[in-house]
């Protein structure tokens, strides 16, 4: 997906509308970064700051580095200071940390160069913390969805009209050859109640929804919106947020 360019950095459009949909982090998988002890935090691809926020929270330091410009604004309005750049391309400056971090991003970054910079920039014993937030829905809902999108969007293919499914695992490999050695993953397991107004804003922030046609799109969410409608006017998302959790040797 890194590739994708177009998809990677279409959020700027809709900054304000991802700070306001997309959902944040679980506070176990915050303090379980947190209780590492790191003093100097990278957040690569921060977008507009939802884990910075959480981490700058606990008293860390953190420096978000992200190429849209209008979301680093938003990020900056937060109170984080954001470096503009892609991270594969990204002046360092000697700058070394103790965790690096990048929630819901790391799909976006090559994930070779990126793993290998992200070892390079660790100090001894630090650590490289890639998550996503994941959903299932109600199974019903789910198709309900899905025969909406055979409708409006029959080019958006079916493991990409929702947030859901595993797909960490296929990164363990290429942060174990840039030199990272214990490499684990781990779920942290929630669920929100979305109305239908709130599942409209979150699903508009999707990259492939935001770059339809205004008119494809301003159809799709209208018949999304009938599908939530028809489900009682709200739907209950469980989520997942999945942790690789690569830890740089020691010495």
């Amino acid at each position: 997906m890194h590739q994708d360019r177009a998809r990677a950095e279409s959020f700027g459009a809709v900054a304000r509308a991802y700070d306001r949909a997309r959902p944040a982090y679980p506070e176990a998988l915050i303090l379980d970064l947190a209780m590492r002890g790191p003093r100097d935090v990278l957040d690569v691809g921060c977008g507009t700051g939802k884990a910075a926020r959480l981490l700058a929270a606990r008293g860390l330091r953190v420096l978000g580095v992200e190429i849209d410009r209008g979301m680093a604004a938003v990020a900056r309005e937060h109170g984080i200071d954001v470096e503009v750049t892609g991270f594969e391309s990204w002046d360092d400056a000697g700058r070394r940390f103790d965790l690096i971090t990048c929630g819901q991003a790391w799909h976006w970054i090559d994930p070779e160069a990126g793993a290998a910079k992200a070892r390079r920039l660790l100090r001894p014993g630090g650590a490289l913390a890639l998550f996503w937030n994941l959903h299932e829905l109600d199974p019903a809902v789910r198709s309900a969805l899905d025969a909406t999108y055979a409708e409006h969007a029959p080019d958006l293919p079916a493991g990409e009209r929702h947030h859901s499914g595993a797909h960490v695992e296929k990164y363990v490999g290429g942060l174990q050859r840039a030199g990272f050695g214990d490499v684990a993953v781990r779920d942290y397991s929630w669920q929100r109640i979305y109305r239908r107004d709130e599942w409209l804003d979150l699903v508009a922030t999707y990259s492939n929804h935001a770059l339809l046609p205004d008119e494809r799109r301003d159809a799709l969410l209208a018949a999304i919106g009938g599908v939530v409608d028809r489900a009682g006017g709200a739907v209950t998302a469980r989520y997942t947020t999945n942790l690789v959790l690569a830890a740089a040797p020691s010495g």
